[in-house]
């Protein structure tokens, strides 16, 4: 399926950003959120799931094919694809693309006969490993363009952790009280840290942890029963996804420390936004009414929230889209959401 060049302006509201010292430097008093194209993998049947964009353009994510095989890819700023993308130590047709930079480094996880995640680095053709030292479970989720990286592991004793690696410094945390932590992206500038956690009643919350290691949680839009935090950028503009009572999953916009802006592509019930460029370019995805993921590319005019998230909102119809399973165990636990 080629790309359908669309361009669907969602309509700006004004809105003036309270004082909020560095986060409050890189905001414009208004703007939108626009469509510029989607985009689906080649190949009949394919579910198409971006993850990251990086500075140049360069999108990566993974298609799920008819059968359930998963693979990587990279969608060039150009249009044009990577062919798919498949650790050599994947046996069970489960490899994921995660980040990129703009050194069009790629990261991810794939799945090997031992039933586990384990971290990759791809560059110039080349895979290199990449294990947490004692993990049994490893995925590295995102990368900057200095080549610090962040993901989620888990140990012999069955803990599931974030961490972050900086200047070849490796860090772990996790939120207190946490069943589960994941990084899933890590910034050039200010080393702000997003992810996603799960409570002790499985609940998601999204969370972030800034420059001086200081963790900020939870993170909830109004209304949320799943917040997941996916990407960040050098503004400290952050995009995910969260969930509400009647099952729709509504695209993420946040700007720390407390503002939410939502954003659904017109006729799904299940938009995600999954990573963001410092230019404001957005990838994501939404599913249509056959249950099939398409990618898309949008960008940030100006204050890029088109309205906020509140009680006053109403959600699309329910009955427009079959949305993806919205149930915690499928977002997250071991297998990290995508």
């Amino acid at each position: 399926m080629k790309p359908k060049q669309i361009l669907i302006s969602i309509l700006a509201v004004l809105f003036v950003f309270p004082l909020m010292g560095t986060f409050a430097q890189q905001a414009a008093n208004s703007g939108s959120i626009e469509v510029i194209t989607t985009f689906d993998y080649p190949g009949t049947g394919n579910s198409t799931l971006p993850q990251k964009i990086n500075e140049r353009g360069d999108v990566v994510g993974e298609f799920i094919d008819s059968s359930g095989v998963a693979r990587g890819f990279v969608r060039f700023s150009d249009g044009s694809f990577s062919d798919p993308i498949v650790d050599p130590n994947d046996t069970v047709g489960f490899t994921e693309g995660r980040g990129i930079n703009n050194s069009r480094t790629v990261v991810g996880d794939y799945a090997a006969s031992d039933g586990n995640l384990h971290g990759f680095f791809l560059s110039g053709g080349t895979f290199t490993e990449y294990d947490i030292p004692g993990a049994v479970f490893t995925a590295v989720l995102g990368i900057s363009n200095p080549a610090d990286f962040a993901g989620t592991f888990i140990d012999s004793s069955g803990i599931q952790q974030a961490f972050v690696n900086v200047g070849g410094t490796l860090t772990l945390f996790s939120i207190p009280g946490a069943a589960a932590t994941l990084a899933y992206d890590i910034n050039d500038s200010k080393r702000l840290v997003v992810g996603y956690y799960i409570d002790g009643s499985g609940i998601l919350h999204g969370y972030y942890r800034d420059a001086n290691g200081a963790l900020h949680f939870p993170i909830d839009p109004t209304g949320s029963v799943a917040t997941i935090l996916f990407g960040d950028n050098n503004r400290n503009w952050v995009v995910g996804r969260y969930a509400d009572a009647s099952g729709v999953t509504h695209g993420l916009f946040f700007v720390p420390p407390n503002n939410f802006f939502t954003f659904d592509f017109p006729g799904s019930t299940f938009t995600s936004l999954n990573g963001i460029s410092s230019q404001g370019n957005i990838t994501g995805r939404y599913v249509d009414a056959s249950g099939i993921a398409h990618g898309f590319i949008a960008r940030v005019r100006g204050t890029p929230p088109t309205k906020a998230v509140g009680p006053e909102m109403k959600p699309n119809s329910p009955s427009l889209v079959a949305p993806l399973d919205q149930s915690p165990s499928a977002w997250g636990g071991a297998m990290p959401a995508r």
